[in-house]
């Protein structure tokens, strides 16, 4: 049995270093963001996009997305990650300006609650609560896309966070780039 099963070999999908990086949104509302260390343990970043679901998915047909996260605060006290006003932009055009959050709104506690045992994925979650009622065209469900990232330091101004296809298997790139510009 062991000979047609093959050896058991440690996955490069469940790195120390990979972190867990969640797209998710109404499908007639804006994008979210959030990353984790796992998928078990609350966001450390959570913004929302200026971008609208649509768009995300018809970026996300074109097979490569870069999302870049520029600060332009000038303190240095903070960690990159901390900081809190951020420009966005999508494959090199500017979507607009997003402010990270400390807690996570009842929508959005609600869908890391329903990704909790999600390591990775996309689909579509059902509407919660009211929302389930008065949805009828569907713009009360919830598209995610949930991966892990492996993450990229490259200095105190500067991390990537590049997302790691299941065992090499082709599919669309998506890259987040932070930046504390001087």
């Amino acid at each position: 049995m062991v000979a047609l099963l093959g050896r058991p070999r440690k996955s490069h999908l469940l790195k120390d270093r990979a972190t867990t990086g969640t797209i998710f949104g109404h499908r007639s509302g804006r994008v979210s963001l959030a990353i984790q260390e796992d998928p078990h343990s609350p966001p450390l970043f959570v913004i929302e996009l200026p971008m609208h679901t649509a768009v995300f998915h018809k970026e996300m047909a074109s097979d490569i997305v870069r999302i870049a996260l520029e600060s332009e605060t000038l303190s240095y006290k903070k960690k990159l990650m901390e900081e809190f006003v951020w420009a966005v932009y999508c494959n090199g055009r500017k979507m607009g300006y997003s402010i990270r959050r400390k807690s996570l709104s009842e929508d959005e506690i609600h869908v890391m609650q329903l990704l909790r045992g999600v390591s990775m994925g996309a689909g579509v979650l059902p509407p919660a609560g009211k929302e389930a009622a008065a949805a009828v065209d569907g713009g009360g469900e919830v598209t995610y896309i949930r991966a892990r990232f492996e993450r990229v330091v490259g200095s105190k101004d500067s991390e990537a966070l590049y997302m790691i296809n299941p065992d090499g298997a082709a599919g669309a790139e998506l890259s987040l780039f932070f930046v504390r510009a001087h």
